[in-house]
């Protein structure tokens, strides 16, 4: 290393170790809500950085100019923090992964590392794709990894059709996932990794995650979890012991629906059978300077600012929408014309009992309106009819106030039929397995009244 890249070398470490010690003695003391609303961005950075500004800045350029050929060498070799090109990284980014990266590492006593890419679904390739490789011996052709079957319609996609089909590698479905010994019997030395979604969109199903991480674990396995509908708010797994955290970013964390976003969150020191140590050491920044670059999966300046600016709130709102859903739950459980009621918090669900084992409100021990650990159980909720699918449509053509779309998360409540929809391109036979009847409707309350949305329900219901 010639003298002059050397000297931008030194200069980095001194940086780092500054920023490294603002977060551990100053941010990770502060409260969750605390950092949901500064991140890492400090005064210090916005007055020598940015021209003071209290926001952080969207820094609408392609790439990056360098002083000289020295800290052109040093950034390419990534010996120094840079941005360089914006698909490979951009302080906007940055300030978006940093934030997420402390949310979902909020009471992890070990360190977390994030990498935003373009939508939810390039988050789920990006965490799982670099287990999925071959590693130069026979038994390759049978790499295979473990998922429960209650998923997104999108994840059952990629994993059904571009892995398995595609691919050749064999994704082992797991159909009721508090079923221990199921995940137990589909492991072998060929599996790379579990997976699992909970709350699932749209069936709700959870299940007792640190049981499934410590399989994981005990098998030398990464454990892999996405809990997009939860948010950091309600579920934080690497507190528990998780490997890679996946969200996306689009949904609740955002909840605007201005635009698309995903992130891979991991903690340092992975457990994996992939011998690469360094991903293993920091999967999140090996992934984003590595693969994704090469790929391309990479969010844009203005929609990392966008999502970064929705998750100031998102305690308060994660908070009040779980509120208003509890309500809308209890009226529709009582309703004559609703044959099963999906949602989480209803005592007589029967998954209550362990999904309040783990759904907790962050802080709310101190909140002033609380003053102790309360559980929330989130926006999401599902049923089914009485008088069938034929009675799911009439239902859902006849809401008013409350948007038909495959969208979820939104500050507007939005419905949608998972087996026409989002869950379509499955087929019966597989939805069957993944527990999408036809008659299902998937419903996300909003920040609207809840006594409205139930006049809306109620007079849709009122036309079957």
């Amino acid at each position: 290393m010639n003298e002059g890249v050397q000297k931008y070398v030194d200069r980095a470490k001194k940086m780092l170790a500054e920023r490294e010690r603002y977060i551990k003695e100053e941010v990770k003391k502060w409260k969750f809500d605390t950092i949901a609303v500064h991140g890492a961005y400090s005064v210090r950075e916005a007055i020598e950085n940015n021209q003071g500004s209290i926001i952080e800045p969207i820094y609408m350029s392609s790439s990056q100019a360098f002083r000289d050929s020295d800290e052109m060498e040093a950034a390419l070799a990534y010996l120094i923090p840079s941005w360089t090109y914006s698909r490979i990284h951009n302080p906007s980014m940055g300030y978006l992964e940093a934030t997420l990266a402390l949310l979902e590492g909020y009471g992890f006593d070990g360190e977390t590392s994030c990498c935003t890419a373009s939508s939810g679904m390039a988050a789920i390739a990006s965490a799982t794709d670099p287990f999925l490789v071959k590693l130069g011996k026979k038994h390759d052709e049978a790499i295979n990894f473990v998922s429960n079957a209650q998923i997104y319609g999108g994840t059952f996609q990629q994993f059904n059709i571009r892995k398995m089909r595609d691919r050749g590698i064999e994704c082992r479905w797991v159909v009721d996932p508090n079923d221990i010994d199921d995940w137990a019997s589909k492991i072998d030395k060929n599996t790379r990794f579990l997976f699992g979604e909970l709350p699932s969109n749209p069936g709700l199903t959870f299940f007792d995650i640190k049981k499934v991480i410590d399989l994981a674990h005990e098998n030398g396995i990464t454990a892999i979890f996405d809990t997009t509908i939860a948010t950091p708010v309600l579920l934080r797994p690497m507190t528990l012991g998780a490997d890679i955290v996946i969200h996306s970013a689009t949904k609740t964390l955002t909840a605007s629906g201005f635009g698309m976003a995903g992130a891979v969150v991991a903690r340092k020191n992975i457990t994996s059978k992939i011998d690469n140590a360094e991903m293993n050491a920091d999967f999140a920044t090996y992934i984003k300077l590595l693969p994704n670059r090469d790929i391309g999966w990479c969010i844009s300046p203005m929609q990392a600012i966008l999502t970064l600016n929705d998750m100031r709130t998102l305690r308060s709102k994660v908070d009040q929408l779980s509120q208003n859903s509890m309500k809308v739950a209890k009226f529709l459980d009582k309703h004559p014309k609703i044959s099963t009621m999906n949602y989480l918090g209803l005592e007589n669900h029967p998954l209550y009992e362990v999904a309040s084992k783990y759904l907790w409100l962050v802080d709310s021990e101190y909140d002033d309106q609380y003053g102790k650990p309360v559980n929330r159980y989130g926006h999401l909720m599902s049923f089914q009819f009485t008088g069938g699918a034929q009675a799911a449509r009439i239902f859902f053509d006849n809401l008013k106030r409350i948007w038909r779309a495959t969208d979820l998360g939104r500050i507007k409540s939005v419905a949608t039929i998972p087996s026409i929809s989002t869950h379509q391109q499955m087929g019966e036979d597989l939805r069957s397995m993944a527990s999408i009847p036809q008659d299902l409707v998937r419903l996300c309350i909003g920040a609207e009244h809840p006594q409205d949305m139930i006049a809306d329900l109620e007079q849709a219901l009122s036309k079957i």
